[in-house]
């Protein structure tokens, strides 16, 4: 599905990784359940939303940081740049982040991200 399977062990795997991909799974679901049930015009008009979930995606900018280019290997179809560098837009132009830029990350590309970070925690053994 994501390439070629590796064997990771946890062994292989120091537990800041492991940390990192949790913290990801866990704010990608804040996030997405920030947006639940509403549409974008409701979503704008909540400040609380907006900015839970802007932080949200910066935990998730901060944390797939510590993923080793080895993980991120696995996953070349991700953009870790873009990933990574988000958090840096949402901390120092937080004036100028759009609600719908919000609402389509969460939308449109966190589910995929879930889909590798869940991989990459099944297969150390922390997901059934």
């Amino acid at each position: 599905m994501f390439g070629p399977r590796l064997s990771v062990t946890r062994s292989m795997c120091s537990d800041k990784v492991i940390a990192a991909l949790i913290d990801i799974r866990d704010n990608i679901a804040l996030a997405q359940t920030f947006v639940a049930e509403i549409d974008l015009p409701a979503f704008q008009q909540s400040r609380m939303r907006v900015y839970a979930s802007a932080r949200a995606l910066e935990i998730i900018s901060e944390a797939s940081r510590r993923l080793p280019q080895e993980l991120q290997g696995r996953h070349p179809h991700l953009p870790w740049r873009a990933i990574r560098d988000t958090g840096n837009f949402y901390r120092h132009q937080y004036d100028n982040v759009l609600e719908s830029y919000v609402w389509t990350t969460i939308h449109d590309d966190l589910p995929t991200l879930l889909v590798a970070v869940e991989a990459e925690l099944r297969a150390l053994g922390e997901l059934p």
